[in-house]
């Protein structure tokens, strides 16, 4: 005689998670951070001392210099970029991609080239993500030049950016390269915006259908643990570059005669401006790499203005973006999104060089 099954238990409720353990973490990680950055400068000082002593080397001396350089500024970089992309990474959950095209799509130009620019600052964005946005953007109704003010600010006025020129240059400098980079994506994408150079986009991009993602809600703990991703993920991905920048940055700072850098790139040339901008679209660098470079630069007398294009141009202008974009765009939407934007950025090189 079959007996009848017993009926199944319930599983046993799990006590919801204290709130303050999601937060425990995170609270530790930037309790930390706070004293070893304080401690980085006296103690790569002895660093740099014990070494230029046991390489026989002149404390005055070049290689002294650059050593120096070089041995304070990565930590330093790498510290505050640690910082503030895990703060990003965790504001980032509230910006979806699908939030970032329901607040631009329709936008007219002007008021959407404005919020297209400010969104860009906050959005997560690289070279590699270019094509996705193009064409996610499009296809959910954003206007052409609105897609572009999003596509001059995202790369070129991102967190990262300013939150190392603020470090490193205080809070002049950084919110002068924040208007700067956001007035020229304003600029460029209304230009572009005027001009409707639709037929210069490929025919495919248009066919796409629209897709609209599933956003989910988020946690505290989920939150964290985004930023903490985010913080491994872009770290790793650009420490090579930040390595190689403050390389560049130290031999610059160690070896090259300051009059040499103050006529290259100081207020006398008229064609200093224009120089830097050529200079910094083949480079393949972002914020990260080029801030020491530009740290060296302004040290040995380069004029603020044209060392502030030729870092719009490295992070504006890569030519390995260029030829993503190929792919959605004809060459001659991308020469003109190109000459747009060095347009601007020449202009406003030339005005800081003015003024400052």
């Amino acid at each position: 005689m079959n007996t009848p099954a017993a009926p199944a238990r319930p599983a046993p409720a799990h006590p919801a998670r204290p709130a303050w353990r999601a937060w425990l973490p995170a609270l530790l990680y930037v309790g930390a951070w706070f004293p070893l950055y304080w401690m980085l400068e006296p103690a790569t000082a002895r660093l740099t001392g014990a070494l230029t002593s046991a390489l026989g080397v002149s404390p005055s001396g070049h290689l002294a210099s650059a050593l120096g350089f070089l041995l304070f500024e990565v930590p330093k970089v790498l510290m505050l970029l640690a910082l503030i992309v895990f703060v990003v990474g965790v504001l980032q959950s509230f910006f979806t991609p699908e939030k970032t095209r329901a607040l631009l799509a329709g936008r007219r130009q002007g008021a959407g080239n404005v919020l297209a620019a400010a969104l860009g600052i906050v959005t997560p964005f690289c070279s590699c993500s270019a094509v996705p946005l193009f064409i996610g953007f499009l296809t959910a109704g954003v206007p052409l030049g609105v897609t572009f003010s999003f596509l001059v600010s995202a790369p070129m006025v991102n967190e990262v950016a300013l939150a190392l020129l603020y470090g490193m240059f205080g809070w002049r400098i950084a919110l002068l390269y924040l208007g700067l980079g956001l007035l020229v994506a304003i600029a460029a994408g209304l230009v572009i915006g005027r001009m409707n150079p639709v037929h210069l986009v490929e025919p495919w991009v248009y066919e796409i259908p629209a897709t609209a993602g599933i956003e989910q809600r988020m946690d505290w703990q989920a939150r964290f643990a985004q930023g903490f991703r985010h913080l491994r993920d872009i770290v790793l991905k650009v420490a090579p570059y930040i390595v190689a920048g403050v390389g560049v940055g130290a031999w610059i700072h160690g070896y090259v005669p300051q009059d040499f850098m103050a006529h290259l790139m100081g207020k006398g040339a008229w064609w200093s401006v224009p120089l830097a901008v050529l200079i910094g679209v083949p480079m393949y660098s972002n914020a990260a790499g080029i801030i020491p470079v530009v740290q060296a630069l302004l040290g040995k007398g380069a004029a603020l203005g044209t060392t502030l294009a030729f870092m719009m141009s490295v992070t504006a202008l890569s030519a390995p973006e260029f030829l993503i974009l190929r792919k959605v765009m004809k060459p001659r939407l991308i020469t003109l999104f190109a000459a747009v934007v060095a347009t601007g950025i020449v202009a406003v090189g030339y005005v800081f060089n003015a003024v400052m």
